[in-house]
């Protein structure tokens, strides 16, 4: 335990806590049990330790931060360490990478819920990966644990934590009706629109402010351990067809935004269509994909999507930087940055896409024209390289302010 002590202070000391994003104030971390879930990148583990070092001494043995995916977890359970932890005095524990804990043929999500239950004074905060579900066996940690979901950078987001320049989030019925206060606030301050070029290239992860140069290689990275390594672990995915889902995200960074036909691509790839969709839903929820629906369609369990996009512009970038078209990133940026605060569903009839089944939005450049919505009530038109509003054809960089 000292030895567990040691490193958690080792690594408390090494945070930086000159950029934090402001997720930290939507936390309520007098929760007893709080769960932070995300895809591998975005800066959950910082997050948690820049929360420690801010309102914890360094040396204060009534907090503990371990990860799950080291070697102290080879040889003790959760149980027992946090039953060691109270009997010291402990008070908030803290298990990052709570995916990665092996013991034996435990689960993870049992273990915690019977900490939860023996140690009614102790807090707890565990991480993990998007994929991750607080429901496994018998196990229901949903009804006991407040969940957050963090995503990468936002536009203003990225305005600060690269820029220096601090802007307040925006809800979408306020830049729909304000549009003009927010250019006047966002223009008097910086060009966003050369900016927001820059955010599409680079920018939507944090590991940016380490250096440039292997940026890209950086997000592959985190795009392959999810497929050879999280799926296979939290999904079950069969180790047989990893080799196949990576011919599954080729195929879709070929072709994006991906019209889906499922049946093809499971002649082509030589596995069930139904499997196919199961993999496309397993790659939404680990933030690697964006899957659009229809307005029209009722969504099942083994409906098919009918648009697929990959998360962020910054993951086409690294992945197909010969497909990254300006349509398709204006779409992929759109989408991703609604989707952290609203229902996305693909128009078939009028516009590219709806919004809260009320929003009818048309994604273009500068030259975007309203036939395609026009006498559509609620309709917008979100223009890049458009430099202010004019009416209800609004600065697309806009978006970015959501979250």
């Amino acid at each position: 335990m000292d030895a567990l002590f040691r490193k958690s202070d080792r690594l408390l000391a090494n945070t930086s806590t000159e950029i934090i994003r402001d997720k930290m104030d939507e936390i309520h971390w007098n929760a007893r049990l709080i769960s932070i879930m995300g895809p591998k990148g975005v800066g959950k583990s910082t997050l948690i330790k820049q929360y420690l070092k801010q309102n914890y001494e360094l040396g204060d043995r009534r907090i503990l931060y371990c990860s799950a995916d080291t070697v102290d977890f080879s040889m003790r359970t959760l149980g027992g360490l946090a039953e060691e932890f109270v009997i010291r005095g402990g008070e908030l524990l803290v298990i990052d990478e709570i995916h990665k804990y092996k013991s034996g043929n435990a689960d993870w999500s049992r273990e915690i819920k019977e900490i939860y239950e023996l140690f009614p004074d102790l807090k707890m905060i565990v991480s993990g990966s998007s994929l991750l579900r607080l429901k496994e066996g018998d196990a229901d940690l949903s009804r006991r644990a407040i969940k957050y979901t963090m995503p990468g950078l936002s536009f203003r987001e990225a305005l600060r934590f690269y820029h220096g320049l601090t802007f307040t989030k925006w809800s979408l019925e306020d830049i729909l009706a304000h549009p003009y206060d927010l250019w006047r606030m966002v223009s008097s301050k910086c060009k966003p629109v050369a900016l927001f070029k820059d955010y599409l290239e680079k920018g939507y992860y944090p590991f940016l402010l380490e250096g440039e140069g292997e940026y890209y290689t950086r997000i592959e990275q985190v795009v392959n351990y999810i497929i050879e390594t999280e799926l296979p672990q939290i999904c079950k995915v069969d180790v047989a067809n990893i080799r196949k889902l990576q011919a599954l995200i080729a195929l879709i960074c070929s072709e994006v935004p991906f019209e889906l036909n499922a049946n093809k691509i499971a002649a082509a790839l030589e596995i069930g269509r139904d499997t196919v969709v199961e993999y496309l839903k397993y790659l939404g929820d680990a933030k690697v994909l964006n899957l659009l629906y229809s307005d029209k369609k009722k969504i099942g369990k083994l409906s098919k999507p009918d648009k697929v996009y990959l998360e962020n512009p910054n993951i086409l970038y690294a992945l197909a930087p010969a497909m990254a078209d300006i349509g398709t990133l204006r779409e992929t940026f759109a989408i991703g940055s609604l989707s952290e605060t609203h229902r996305v569903e693909y128009s078939k009839t009028q516009g590219d896409f709806k919004v809260d089944g009320k929003y009818t939005f048309g994604i273009g450049g500068r030259s975007k024209k309203f036939s395609q919505i026009a006498g559509v009530k609620d309709s917008f038109i979100f223009a890049d390289d458009w430099d202010m509003p004019d009416g209800a054809k609004l600065p697309l960089w806009m978006l970015g302010f959501l979250y």
